[in-house]
């Protein structure tokens, strides 16, 4: 088993520094690698990664989260793996990210200890109430919230929240200090919008992973991030 390179608290102040929370999709990568893309990511300033992969095996996930683990140190980055607690556990990864179908977040944070953060799921006002409970308790460090959009980077999305489910994140994360990301379909032409709410942070898959130039990507989501809020 793999070191991991942060700590809890350390991977969380990546988080709290990144507006733009980067996810890969090698299926939707114009034919580059993970690797590629992360890299490029890093180079513009990315220091939240989620490795998020569904249809490799689990030989090939292994070996290529070793080389992301690698690469993600060097930048100083918080890596974060989706659904896969062993393979999380397996390279020294900052933290396990799990849906409301994957194991249940308590039982994640026996098998990981105290020092790796757990990121949740949610998609309605239920699963946040659950999520600031196991947020109070010290299971889970930050919540995603969606999909604000349409997506088209899971074979089997969750209903679109829209930005009504993005306020009701703000408010009830602003009075219970639970962080969040938006995620979902989040683009540069709509995420001035999802930061007008009051998402501080939005997780970005496609629009980075299929740009040619992925730091200028990077630095236009951003840039339309400060347009609309202050972050």
């Amino acid at each position: 088993m793999e070191k991991k390179v942060l700590g809890r608290r350390e991977a969380m102040v990546r988080f709290e520094e990144s507006p733009i929370y980067v996810i890969t999709d090698e299926g939707q990568s114009a034919g580059r690698g993970n690797l590629t893309v992360v890299r490029a990511a890093l180079e513009a300033g990315a220091k939240f990664v989620q490795y998020r992969e569904k249809k490799k095996a689990l030989r090939a996930m292994y070996e290529e989260g070793l080389l992301l683990r690698k690469l993600t140190a060097e930048y100083g980055a918080a890596l974060i793996v989706d659904d896969f607690v062993d393979l999380a556990m397996l390279i020294g990864a900052d933290g396990v990210h799990v849906g409301q179908d994957d194991l249940p977040a308590a039982a994640v944070r026996e098998l990981v200890g105290d020092d790796m953060v757990i990121g949740l799921s949610t998609h309605n006002k239920e699963d946040l109430t659950e999520a600031v409970a196991l947020y109070r308790q010290g299971i889970i460090d930050y919540v995603g919230v969606g999909p604000v959009y349409p997506t088209q980077t899971k074979d089997k999305p969750a209903p679109v929240t829209g930005l009504d489910y993005v306020e009701l994140a703000v408010d009830t994360c602003a009075e219970t200090g639970l962080p969040f990301v938006a995620i979902g379909g989040i683009k540069e032409h709509n995420i001035g919008a999802v930061a007008a709410v009051g998402a501080e942070h939005c997780a970005v898959v496609s629009d980075i992973t299929m740009a040619e130039d992925i730091g200028g990507k990077i630095a236009a989501l951003t840039a339309s991030m400060k347009k609309f809020a202050l972050i």
